[in-house]
């Protein structure tokens, strides 16, 4: 034990405290050596590719809007003279044909008749003319009085129908997904009754000149031209999107509605990202990819369009390979990310 603790132990103190000085000479003298960096990119920028694949795609436009009471009916006087007798006060509710006043009219006579046999002239005679109303409702204004002259077409109330209509507008890029115009829409009324299917739908736009345009008549898709619409002047007019509430659904003015109109569904069908296209509606552009790693500008035809993914109706296959975002594409308004491709109503396989 005595030739341990003399001999080896020291030996080994010695041993070891030479092995660091030699690791802290090498760290001090002879540091590892940095591998130069390139000055030269080595990256590279790959353009997303996607597949056109086959998937159903529904076209529901959804539009924000209001619920309000339909427009009051003018009445008006269909003769000038006197009104003669009243016989439903403000406030009344009247039926279509009923007569609301009448109009005392004077008959002129004939010159020779106007003098009887004793030289005297003779009485005024008259007729009498019925002011009836022209639709159903309560009366809500009625602006003359017995004994008051009035003039043909003078408006001498107003008749406030029992009915309703729900209204938003339409932005003019919606329209093209609206081409084949629908007759009928999805209303779910905020805080009101469940969702219902309204009928005699009616898009408007006024033309120039007209109340809310600025030169004559009325563009109605789903209606008769010359009715009144709401919007700007000139180009900048709004397109108004509206439909009768069925009278068996209780709601008030002033609600706030979500008006969903379906413009078609696609089974089946080839369907891109609108991002992978220039263009919205009709005709478009792809950008297909190419065995050696080029690109090809190719245009296609487009059909339904849910704002998120197209309808390709010519132009592409099935399997073929196109760049995900097409130069001066528009974004995604969907927020779908990159890659993925099942969005809301969007299934493609």
């Amino acid at each position: 034990m005595g030739v341990v603790r003399k001999w080896v132990f020291p030996v080994l103190r010695i041993l070891l405290v030479a092995a660091i000085a030699v690791a802290l000479g090498k760290l001090a003298f002879f540091p590892d050596k940095t591998p130069e960096v390139s000055a030269v990119p080595t990256g590279e920028i790959v353009e997303p590719v996607i597949p056109v694949a086959l998937g159903t795609i529904v076209n529901d436009v959804v539009v924000q809007a209001n619920v309000s009471a339909d427009p009051a009916s003018p009445l008006k006087s269909t003769a000038a003279g006197t009104v003669d007798e009243i016989f439903f006060p403000q406030g009344s509710v009247v039926a279509a044909g009923d007569t609301v006043f009448d109009v005392k009219v004077e008959i002129v006579r004939a010159p020779e008749d106007s003098i009887d046999s004793e030289g005297k002239t003779k009485p005024k005679i008259y007729r009498y003319e019925q002011v009836i109303a022209p639709a159903a409702g309560v009366l809500s204004s009625l602006s003359v009085i017995s004994g008051q002259d009035v003039t043909i077409g003078m408006v001498a109330g107003q008749i406030a129908p029992p009915t309703f209509s729900v209204s938003g507008s339409l932005k003019p890029e919606q329209r093209y997904r609206l081409v084949d115009q629908p007759t009928d829409a999805s209303i779910a009324i905020t805080g009101g009754p469940a969702a219902f299917t309204c009928t005699g739908l009616r898009i408007t736009t006024p033309l120039a000149g007209s109340e809310g345009g600025s030169a004559g008549g009325d563009a109605t898709a789903g209606g008769t031209a010359g009715e009144a619409g709401t919007g700007g002047t000139g180009g900048g007019s709004t397109t108004t999107v509206s439909c009768p509430i069925p009278a068996d659904v209780t709601v008030f003015s002033g609600l706030a509605a979500e008006m969903t109109i379906s413009g078609g569904k696609a089974e089946n069908v080839l369907v891109v990202p609108t991002t992978a296209v220039r263009g919205a509606a009709l005709s478009g552009t792809v950008w297909v990819s190419l065995a050696d790693g080029g690109t090809e500008e190719r245009a296609v035809g487009l059909g339904l369009n849910d704002g998120s993914q197209v309808e390709i109706t010519g132009g592409l296959a099935e399997g073929d390979q196109i760049l995900q975002f097409a130069p001066g594409a528009p974004a995604d308004p969907s927020g779908c990310p990159p890659g993925v491709v099942d969005c809301g109503e969007i299934v493609v396989r």
